[in-house]
């Protein structure tokens, strides 16, 4: 596996946190689980904790449907 850290590291994160996000808003067929959920796997290895998990998942929600919350 690709090693990233820094600022690239942060990118992956964000781009991970996104993409599982609007995976689970698309409808029925479209919706992939079984790349949402590698995906969520992904995450949670290179996620430190519960804080850091928030994080991302509002920076998500705001790149996804432009609402803070």
């Amino acid at each position: 596996m690709a090693e990233f850290k820094d600022r690239d590291l942060h990118l992956v994160k964000k781009a991970l946190a996104i993409a599982v996000l609007a995976i689970e808003r698309q409808p029925g067929p479209f919706q992939s689980s079984s790349y949402q959920s590698d995906m969520k796997a992904l995450l949670d290895q290179l996620i430190d904790g519960d804080a850091e998990l928030e994080h991302y998942a509002r920076a998500a929600r705001v790149g996804v449907t432009g609402k803070p919350d």
